[in-house]
């Protein structure tokens, strides 16, 4: 396995695991959740050069692109809650309750 593999995979890991045990706040599960995407963008963009392939170009854009409506659908989110419920919290977060 090359260092550039495992530089992805353990930053993909590290992401994975802080979304899984650091769940206090809700910018702290975005924040995660952005480096997952960050993750998986840098390794599409190298995998075509890594294959000398020029047909698969366009995934990085369109994972960069759902990266960002991601982004912003989450910061939405965390000023709706921010705003009803004072705090961004996700223990005081009610799923069940509409």
């Amino acid at each position: 396995m090359s260092p550039l593999h495992l530089s992805f995979y353990s930053a993909f890991t590290l992401s994975s695991l802080g979304l899984a045990f650091h769940r206090t706040h809700l910018i702290s599960a975005l924040l995660c959740l952005e480096s997952m995407m960050l993750s998986m963008y840098i390794a599409l963009a190298m995998w075509p050069v890594e294959n000398q392939t020029t047909s698969s170009t366009l995934i990085p854009i369109l994972v960069l692109t759902f990266s960002a409506c991601e982004a912003g659908t989450g910061l939405a989110m965390l000023v709706a809650s921010t705003r009803t419920h004072g705090s961004d919290h996700l223990h005081n977060l009610n799923l069940l309750q509409c």
